[in-house]
């Protein structure tokens, strides 16, 4: 249940400057994005009686201002664009700008479960850096690629095919970094381990997995949308974000979940298996029971972490 005792302020993060807004309080404000302002910010807030901030994500820029109020004694929340989208829908409010965004994410913030609240370990922080660079570096070698199929040259060829390998390697390097990274820290590394054992999610999968966020399901948008009375190619898949922590052009959460059910549900995942015949068996779309059986293998992931113990193997329920 809300508490509506509770003091709540939201965060609009830019890259330079943070616009700010107490729910209920006065005219919303702007400090600098900067460790002196984040400091003038959390005195601030302390003074107005504010318990819990809502940051809008925005591409890792909020990372700081966060870390340092919840070092400050703050329940921080870190809102998806789109709950602040969905709040604005709800609350027919179409003005935007950064100064009503503040507002809005107050707002929100104020109104949302206390269970939702629990603060993103900043452990995650580096990982998600290292495993960002990671996908960037295979979306330049995606590019080369490209490329090197319209190059007829043979010198030229040589140059591309050069920079293929040498980006492969510098791939292979981070990902032993990264890996040697996580295994410092005895339980991320069991979660890691037991995100794994889920039979379908390989290793590429279970990265973007565990640096995402602890609602997977939610954050990668794996939902589908249907409109009553259309025809059955009516369903689509909305929401989510197309990275799981930061913006850019590599490969996204969503993408990369529904590539690992492909198989899992033709081959790897008994469950997985079952529910896309049952799917099909009643009519769904291709495309739809597929997406459903992503969502599926999301659930799987986040059940054998809260539990604590690997997947463990049953004959599929016809």
């Amino acid at each position: 249940m809300v508490n509506d005792i509770t003091r709540t302020a939201g965060i609009d993060t830019g890259k330079d400057r943070l616009d700010v807004a107490v729910h209920g309080g006065g005219d919303p404000f702007t400090v600098d994005n900067t460790p002196t302002g984040w400091q003038s910010l959390a005195a601030r807030l302390r003074q107005e009686g504010v318990q819990r901030v809502g940051i809008e994500a925005s591409g890792s820029y909020e990372r700081g201002i966060a870390r340092h109020l919840q070092a400050a004694g703050f329940t921080v929340v870190v809102l998806q664009p789109l709950q602040v989208r969905a709040f604005a829908r709800l609350h027919l409010r179409r003005a935007k700008s950064d100064r009503i965004d503040a507002v809005l994410i107050a707002a929100c913030t104020h109104v949302l479960d206390p269970t939702e609240t629990r603060a993103a370990d900043p452990r995650l922080d580096g990982l998600t850096d290292q495993l960002t660079f990671i996908e960037q570096v295979e979306a330049d070698i995606a590019r080369l690629k490209t490329r090197l199929e319209h190059v007829r040259d043979a010198r030229l060829r040589d140059i591309v095919t050069a920079d293929i390998e040498h980006l492969r390697a510098r791939r292979a390097d981070e990902l032993r970094r990264l890996i040697t990274a996580l295994r410092t820290h005895a339980d991320l590394a069991r979660r890691f381990d037991l995100v794994l054992s889920v039979p379908g999610i390989g290793e590429r999968t279970r990265w973007r997995s565990f640096c995402a966020c602890r609602n997977w399901a939610r954050s990668a948008g794996i939902r589908q949308q249907h409109s009553p009375g259309l025809r059955r190619s009516s369903s689509r898949v909305d929401g989510g974000r197309a990275r799981p922590i930061s913006r850019g052009a590599a490969p996204g959460f969503r993408r990369s979940h529904y590539a690992a059910a492909l198989p899992a549900a033709f081959r790897w995942n008994t469950a997985l298996k079952a529910l896309y015949r049952r799917l099909v068996e009643r009519g769904k779309p291709h495309t739809v029971a597929l997406f459903a059986c992503a969502r599926k293998l999301l659930i799987f992931a986040n059940t054998v972490v809260a539990r604590g113990t690997p997947w463990i193997n049953q004959p599929a329920v016809a």
